[in-house]
């Protein structure tokens, strides 16, 4: 007989209850509700901030994950060059931009 199935399906032993695989369920819903409610979502947001990034080009307007408003004047593989009021110039990372500013002056 094969090892999994004799763990499994092993009859209980005198004075206990229930069988192999049913000890573990309980363990086995813990880790389908954290995948449900944690991991899957926060592996959508990751998608669609990477496909956010992704999108953005020269023009747009982005606030980064520190709070500095700018506009997109340079695109390169990894980084933008972005201007800030006052006509100064930042390279920043893609990583750190955290929102498009564009939405945000809509509402305002």
């Amino acid at each position: 007989m094969n090892m999994l199935h004799i763990l499994l399906f092993m009859p209980p032993a005198e004075g206990q209850e229930g069988g192999g695989l049913m000890s573990f369920l309980p363990l086995i819903l813990i880790v389908l509700v954290f995948y449900l409610f944690f991991i899957r979502p926060q592996m959508r947001k990751s998608k669609e901030q990477k496909k956010f990034r992704e999108a953005l080009k020269k023009g747009d307007k982005i606030i980064t994950i520190g709070g500095i408003h700018g506009k997109i004047i340079e695109v390169q593989e990894t980084t933008f060059t972005i201007e800030v009021e006052g006509q100064n110039r930042l390279k920043i990372e893609r990583s750190a931009v955290a929102m498009d500013n564009s939405s945000q002056l809509g509402n305002k």
